[in-house]
């Protein structure tokens, strides 16, 4: 079996199937999804042998079974950073870590391990606009629980009130400690609730 638990809770399902908690709590209540509710509380518990049943009849990819972790998409043109972050999240946390230095692979990395946070570099080179990377990541159905964490050196703080507005969910000022990504991290997928 691909989980480390044999029961999960409705965050981790949504995670697996790359949806919302009130989404899998929609398939428990019309029972689509079989699981069983904790007495005494209103929270739901999945068996993971009920999972993948589901997922299979509705077609949901079961790449999302390979971890049920948190997945990372670091973005960024400078290689030196890129792998820095690379190696510090894998060993200082148990998220799921990609990377990639351009647009064109960021894109391609998307497509494939779609992502639940995506640090994006608003400098990710002359050819890029990270803006506009990031509303076609907002724009594509599949991608639509992405959050989008920017990451900048050079931008006033005027500057980086304004990207909320233009479809990032949290911002990184660089230079950063991990415990600031992390935290970073950990802020743009708890807004998925």
């Amino acid at each position: 079996m691909p989980f480390d638990k044999e029961v999960l809770t409705t965050g981790e399902v949504a995670k697996i199937c790359n949806v919302a908690p009130r989404t899998v709590s929609k398939w428990f209540d019309s029972g689509s999804l079989k699981g069983y509710r904790i007495p005494g509380s209103r929270d739901r518990r999945i068996p993971a042998s009920e999972l993948m049943k589901f997922m299979r009849a509705h077609g949901i990819p079961l790449e999302g079974l390979n971890s049920g972790r948190t997945r990372v998409l670091i973005v960024d043109g400078e290689r030196e950073v890129v792998d820095t972050l690379e190696r510090i999240l894998t060993e200082q946390t148990s998220y799921d870590v990609r990377t990639a230095t351009s647009a064109f692979k960021a894109g391609m990395e998307c497509e494939k391990f779609k992502p639940h946070v995506l640090l994006l570099d608003l400098h990710l080179g002359a050819d890029a606009d990270s803006r506009a990377f990031a509303e076609s990541v907002r724009k594509n159905e599949q991608l639509q629980f992405t959050k989008i964490v920017a990451m900048s050196g050079k931008l006033t703080e005027g500057q980086s009130q304004g990207l909320r507005s233009q479809g990032f969910d949290v911002f990184l000022k660089k230079p950063f400690q991990v415990r600031q990504v992390v935290e970073a991290i950990e802020a743009a997928t708890n807004l998925v609730a």
